[in-house]
Order: structure tokens, then C-alpha cells, then sequence
């Protein structure tokens, strides 16, 4: 075994290829299992509740909405995010396993979600 395959066995990004497949060792981009493993971390923990929270830290103060607890498979997520995004008229992204909406928009999220029929919390402050 050479030092190369030590060295990356437990990489997870590369400047060059971007994200890594944990369970392979290939780019995301083109790993089969790509899809199977973004629908289980996002579905981690996931008990049914989709809870919605505003956070600031890490973003020199600017708010931003997190939805998280969705049991989605990254595709349907960002189609979700894209529908969100569009009706909060601001930015956003999927994020870990969440979408990420910029701006306080909590109560238009919760009441658009709970429309399509998702239980929906209010969390954090």
C-alpha cells in the first residue's frame, strides 16, 4: 500500500475535483452512489418535523432561515429550495442536508410548508 492511498483514504473534498465520495473515493460528480448517500445524510435524523430557524453566526450578522428535518432526496430538495427561494423572492442554497433561505423569513416558510401539508416547528428563538 502506498502513502498516497493512507493519505486520502478519509478525504472528503479536493481542490481539484471537489466533493469526495466517502464511501468510494471518486468525485461526486461522477460517483453511483452519490445519490443513495445525499438522500441518507439528509435524512439523518429526519423524525418527520421540519423545523425552521433563523442563525446569524458565521455570516458577519446577516440572517439566514434553515429548514431542516426534510426526508427529501437531494433533487426534490432543491426543487423545494428553488419554490421556496422564488416565493421569499431572496437567495439561497442547499445546504448539508438543508435549505438554506437568506433573510428572516419564518413565517412565510412555515405557512407555505404547512399548505403542503408538512408538520412544521418554529425552533430556536
Amino acid at each position: 500500500m502506498d502513502g498516497q492511498a493512507v493519505k486520502n483514504k478519509n478525504r472528503v473534498y479536493s481542490t481539484d475535483q471537489g466533493k469526495i465520495c466517502p464511501a468510494c473515493n471518486h468525485p461526486v460528480q461522477s460517483c453511483a452512489c452519490a445519490e443513495q448517500l445525499s438522500g441518507s445524510v439528509a435524512n439523518a435524523g429526519a423524525d418527520g418535523i421540519i423545523r425552521i430557524t433563523r442563525e446569524t453566526k458565521g455570516r458577519k450578522g446577516a440572517g439566514v432561515t434553515i429548514i431542516n428535518g426534510l426526508k427529501l432526496n437531494q433533487a426534490e430538495m432543491k426543487a423545494m429550495a428553488k419554490q421556496l427561494k422564488q416565493r421569499c423572492g431572496s437567495g439561497g442554497a442547499v445546504k448539508d442536508g438543508c435549505i438554506e433561505i437568506q433573510g428572516d423569513h419564518r413565517e412565510t416558510v412555515q405557512a407555505w410548508l404547512q399548505k403542503k401539508g408538512f408538520k412544521v416547528v418554529l425552533a430556536g428563538g
